[in-house]
């Protein structure tokens, strides 16, 4: 039996919080299951309003998408998205320049399903953390050609500035991946407040520790917090076997 535990906190440092997660373990239109995690964008006007609208509109795709393939699900939810927010964003000035990093999933026969745009991740569980989903972000492109070190991207003063996210441009093109689930793996999601706050490492040892998902969320937003909370939290935990 598929379970999951999700939690958002407003962190030590911000004044409000512009992340959003939902999570339905049971059918939402034609998917078995949804996940999904957004985090508007920093230093932007309207950045709680980004990530909370296209969640809603997103949601409300994939409750009446007639498409049974989930990555058409999930394509046709962050393009409308994309427009609603787009078109938002021009009827009202407080709203101008608003964005939102977007990461959806659905386990389908014990088989994950995954869409994102921006650099909220998701990772499988094993016996190691393994990202799934690739950061669209400066300081990643830097990475991939070989400019920078994954360590030193960590203190970037550029970490930030992401390349990819629903409400920057016109066309959007979000990633896809497919990951077939192996007994005793759990899925994670979560935006960067948590990742930049916690090494890889020591994500996996808290949750390895957890006697339970509600146990190892709370534990990794207080040790995010405890290591200065400097963004928004938010975690999603998914065990599809569970008993």
């Amino acid at each position: 039996m598929l379970k999951s535990f999700s939690i958002t906190d407003i962190g030590k440092k911000r004044t409000s919080n512009q992340d959003l997660v939902f999570t339905s373990e049971t059918p939402m239109g034609n998917l078995p299951n949804l996940f999904l995690l957004a985090d508007g964008m920093g230093g932007y006007n309207g950045g709680d309003f980004a990530s909370a609208y296209s969640a809603e509109v997103a949601k409300a795709v994939v409750l009446n998408c007639h498409e049974d393939n989930p990555r058409k699900i999930f394509e046709t939810a962050i393009e409308i998205a994309n427009t609603e927010i787009r078109r938002k964003a021009k009827e009202t000035v407080e709203l101008d320049s608003m964005g939102t990093t977007m990461v959806m999933a659905t386990i389908v026969d014990l088989v994950l399903q995954v869409a994102n745009v921006g650099d909220s991740r998701l990772y499988v569980i094993s016996d190691e953390l393994r990202q799934i989903t690739n950061d669209h972000s400066y300081v990643e492109e830097m990475i991939k050609v070989g400019s920078l070190d994954r360590q030193s991207a960590r203190n970037h003063p550029q970490k930030n500035i992401i390349t990819r996210a629903i409400g920057a441009d016109d066309e959007i093109e979000p990633d896809f991946f497919t990951v077939k689930l192996k007994k005793g793996q759990k899925v994670l999601m979560c935006s960067d407040g948590l990742t930049n706050m916690i090494e890889d490492d020591d994500i996996f040892k808290i949750i390895k520790e957890s006697k339970s998902l509600e146990e190892a969320g709370l534990n990794l937003v207080r040790t995010a917090n405890d290591n200065g909370g400097k963004d928004n939290v938010s975690v999603i935990l998914i065990d599809p076997f569970a008993d």
